[in-house]
């Protein structure tokens, strides 16, 4: 059984970690999406790392819920501004719609998602193998549901997260081909979405939250783990 993990990582695109019978078999990187995807032929899960799901009005089930799990990592979750915010052509534009449909408004950081979340909605639309996973719930959940005190870009909270990947039987190689020059939080988000992902391959995957929303073109927004 393979599967993909994928993480947004900046200029350099997208980075995969590829995962056999929920080993590590690999990694990929490009810059775009959707030719990243073409290239991990015969994977029969992808879990990304990007918001994917929208609703038209509120803030997303998945974002507050995923925020009461995490704690003192819940930073880490974005609230994801409703769909049409998303279509406004700035950032200013994009608050003010947010705050209209929402009750408050889209932060800078999250806004600044906006390419990448655009394009990896369009791949989720148009492929069911694809799922949205967020890697600190994975991590979360790899730590038997305690939120990581440490977080992902300090010697001690990268540190963790491998050993807690290793343990859970995804050790990853000192060598990773393609992903050698891609930043260490980046790979090991990418890691905890292939776990997210041969967990969901397996049908034992969890979800947040448990009774999803709908997004408007008839998905299911949720996040795996």
């Amino acid at each position: 059984m393979d599967v993909l993990g994928i993480d947004a990582c900046g200029k350099q695109g997208w980075a995969g970690i590829r995962l056999t019978d929920g080993a590590y078999a690999g990694s990929l990187v490009d810059v775009r999406l959707d030719a990243l995807v073409e290239r991990a032929a015969g994977v029969e899960a992808i879990a990304v790392d990007m918001p994917l799901g929208l609703v038209e009005k509120g803030w997303r089930a998945a974002d507050l819920e995923a925020r009461v799990l995490l704690r003192v990592r819940r930073s880490s979750v974005f609230l994801m501004a409703p769909r049409p915010a998303w279509l406004e052509p700035d950032y200013v534009a994009a608050s003010e719609r947010c705050h209209e449909l929402a009750g408050g408004r889209l932060s800078r950081q999250a806004w600044a998602l906006a390419p990448k979340l655009l394009e990896a909605r369009a791949c989720w639309l148009a492929d069911h193998r694809i799922h949205e996973v967020h890697p600190e719930v994975s991590f979360s959940a790899l730590a038997g549901g305690v939120p990581l005190d440490y977080p992902k870009k300090t010697w001690r909270g990268q540190n963790l997260r491998r050993r807690l990947l290793a343990a859970a039987g995804l050790v990853l190689p000192d060598e990773l081909g393609e992903a050698d020059r891609i930043a260490v939080d980046d790979v090991l988000d990418a890691a905890a979405a292939a776990w997210s992902a041969h967990r969901i391959a397996l049908g034992v995957a969890g979800r947040i939250p448990e009774l999803p929303e709908m997004d408007a073109e008839g998905r299911v927004i949720e996040i795996r783990y």
